[in-house]
């Protein structure tokens, strides 16, 4: 599809139908209702449905088919290993097209319709809040395998990427003490960025740092042009970019970097949204040399992530790359399997319970369920080399815990998330902060 036809189909929202792919599909679909009186599927005797909803079509399509690959990667090995407690799942995939309201209701038809145990989904903030009514409202549940801005932690979500505390903060502190302290900041305008930046500039402030400053594209838009002109004239003689672009919009701002000279050894990009697949598609030559903060990348040295990366080009050609949410998205599939067995039913609030305090021994290193939701990680930071892959240039000693009401912000400081107590839930003030 060209620019200008993924553009229209953003504007234009719903008119991607999305298509079941069934991994494997036997026996007859049968209703059981969860404690809560939610009803979900153990659909019949030998199969457990899951949805999977991200974008196959418009802007995000470039970062999210790879996620769904990664997802289909971890059912096929679940199943080719026996499955979950003795049934196999069989993945329902539909098509967010890009369109927040489309999410939602893909979401609800995924949830009523097909009456899933549970989905794998989303990849920007804007289609996570989009749906995040509807798990609500179902008291459902929702596997988000993507970093983000925090300032939220919901009973009916899982995260798997990175909080603030886990990405953006440390790449922060990495560049006043590396780079400088000038920031310019560009974004996508959506909640992820502009929460994002605003957590930067409290922390710039914190650490004295400056931010010279920030603009903002829609999303899928690629008109950057004023942007690298205000770059320019905001530091003349060269400082940090901070980028939290998404989607098509990256292709056409680091082209342009590169064309008005403003070249890493004096610009400096750090991304939180762009990583090994991007820049394949974007063009190395364009992102050699500038940065991006994450929690795995392809380069990771372990065994764990060895099997990893070779399962996926067996799979779908040597010529691919793994990336951090690809990574984040493959390794949620096991979290939710393991919380499964653990409860020993899909009933929905038996896996929420089971799901905390589970570990696994991911690519990225060890990763643990904290009772908000989201999981410890390690934090590095990469530098585009020449074959396209990432140079881990710093990371953390140990995974960090996740934090996801930012300290930094004022209205969220002293603020915690802990669902294991009925009396604190999704926000509650810690005591002595």
């Amino acid at each position: 599809m060209s620019k200008l036809g993924r553009r229209k189909f953003l504007l234009y929202g719903s008119i991607g139908i999305g298509t079941s792919l069934l991994l494997k599909a036997c026996g007859s679909s049968e209703e059981v209702s969860s404690s809560d009186g939610t009803t979900v599927s153990d659909s019949g005797e030998d199969t457990i449905k899951v949805g999977i909803l991200h974008s196959l079509s418009g802007t995000m399509a470039i970062s999210e088919t790879t996620v769904v690959e990664a997802e289909k990667l971890a059912i096929e090995e679940i199943n080719t290993a026996g499955g979950v407690l003795g049934k196999q799942i069989m993945a329902i995939e539909e098509d967010g097209a890009s369109d927040w309201p489309t999410f939602a209701e893909k979401a609800r038809k995924l949830i009523d319709k097909d009456k899933v145990a549970t989905i794998f989904g989303c990849w920007t903030s804007a289609s996570r809040k989009a749906v995040l009514p509807v798990f609500e409202e179902k008291n459902h549940m929702l596997w988000y395998p993507v970093q983000y801005e925090g300032q939220e932690c919901s009973k009916n979500i899982f995260y798997t990427g990175a909080a603030p505390n886990q990405q953006i903060e440390p790449a922060v502190d990495w560049l006043l003490s590396n780079k400088g302290k000038e920031f310019f900041l560009v974004g996508s305008d959506y909640v992820f960025p502009r929460t994002a930046n605003t957590i930067i500039k409290e922390q710039l402030k914190a650490k004295g740092g400056k931010t010279v400053g920030e603009d903002y594209l829609p999303l899928g838009d690629t008109e950057v042009t004023p942007i690298i002109t205000k770059i320019k004239a905001a530091l003349p003689n060269g400082g940090v970019i901070f980028n939290s672009l998404n989607g098509d919009s990256n292709v056409a701002f680091f082209k342009q970097m590169q064309g008005a000279g403003l070249t890493p050894d004096k610009y400096p990009v750090m991304s939180v949204s762009i990583a090994e697949e991007e820049v394949r598609q974007i063009g190395t030559e364009y992102l050699k040399g500038h940065y991006a903060a994450w929690n795995y990348f392809q380069t990771v040295e372990s065994p764990q992530n060895d099997q990893f990366v070779t399962a996926f080009k067996n799979k779908y050609g040597e010529d691919r790359v793994t990336n951090d949410p690809m990574e984040a998205a493959y390794i949620m599939v096991y979290l939710w399997k393991q919380a499964v067995e653990q409860a020993g039913t899909t009933d929905l609030e038996a896996v929420r319970k089971a799901a905390i305090g589970q570990e696994f021994d991911a690519p990225e290193g060890k990763v643990k369920m904290h009772p908000n939701h989201h999981i410890s990680k390690t934090v590095r930071i990469g530098q585009v080399r020449d074959d396209g892959l990432f140079d881990i240039v710093w990371s953390t000693q140990r995974p960090l815990d996740p934090i996801p009401w930012n300290q930094y912000v004022p209205q969220t400081k002293g603020y915690g998330c802990d669902w294991t107590d009925p009396n604190k839930g999704g926000k509650y003030k810690v005591e002595g902060v």
